[in-house]
């Protein structure tokens, strides 16, 4: 009878347990999902206002508060990253949301190189990539740790080439650092969603740590999808 009770109690346990992982995979696609609809609703409407474009853009090349927005969203990184412990978890949603608005405003410029039909194809081909991976990262029995420290060491690497290729201006290069960016986040999408399953299997009561958590899981997420987003754009935007 005891040992009956005991299982009992186990099962609910893991019930719960379960529950709570669930909810948080949940929580970190869900702010993923507000995350790309604010920057895609932000770039649309900047994108298509030629007036407020002026304002980051100009013939002459970017302009000063076009820099700023820029560069700004590396450092709301950094803030989100290292003030984690210190900020609040409703504070943590609005960076957030105000990184995803200045991520929306730096890529409002896509609109007018390349045509409409082609972004959104892209964006479609992005989506269905995106969710076969992040599929393959939630199912698989195989640990992606060391697969995924290695596309981090990748991703340096093409980091660096990039900023070579600024000086060098190779197409060849363009579209070498292009094809490992795609590949590269399709491979860390998987090995983000699994690193999130982990960490939400690791979860015995809700908190709002945990909850800070989904939102910096969701980051990680918006920056795959995003990342993957620009590198297949080279490949299948059509420039105006």
């Amino acid at each position: 009878m005891n040992f009956t009770k005991q299982s009992n109690l186990d099962q609910q346990s893991y019930g719960y347990t379960g529950s709570l992982a669930k909810n948080f995979i949940s929580n970190v696609f869900s702010w993923m999902g507000i995350a790309l609809a604010i920057t895609a609703a932000t770039a649309f409407y900047i994108g298509t206002d030629v007036e407020l474009y002026s304002l980051l853009y100009t013939v002459d090349g970017m302009t000063g508060l076009g820099w700023v927005v820029m560069f700004a969203p590396f450092a709301i990184i950094l803030v989100m990253n290292f003030g984690f412990n210190k900020l609040s978890y409703g504070a943590l949603v609005i960076v957030f949301g105000i990184y995803s608005i200045l991520m929306g405003m730096s890529l409002s410029f896509i609109l007018l190189m390349y045509t409409a039909s082609s972004v959104f194809q892209t964006f479609l081909v992005t989506s269905l990539m995106f969710i076969v991976m992040a599929v393959v990262g939630y199912t698989t029995k195989t640990d992606l740790t060391k697969f995924g420290s290695l596309l981090m060491m990748a991703l340096i690497g093409i980091i660096i080439a990039s900023v070579v290729n600024m000086f060098m201006g190779s197409s060849t290069m363009d579209y070498i650092i292009s094809f490992l960016g795609v590949l590269i986040f399709t491979g860390l999408t998987a090995y983000d969603v699994q690193k999130l399953k982990r960490i939400g299997a690791g979860i015995d009561h809700p908190s709002e740590h945990v909850n800070k958590l989904a939102i910096m899981g969701a980051l990680n997420l918006y920056l795959d999808f995003i990342n993957l987003f620009l590198f297949l754009l080279r490949f299948m935007g059509d420039r105006k």
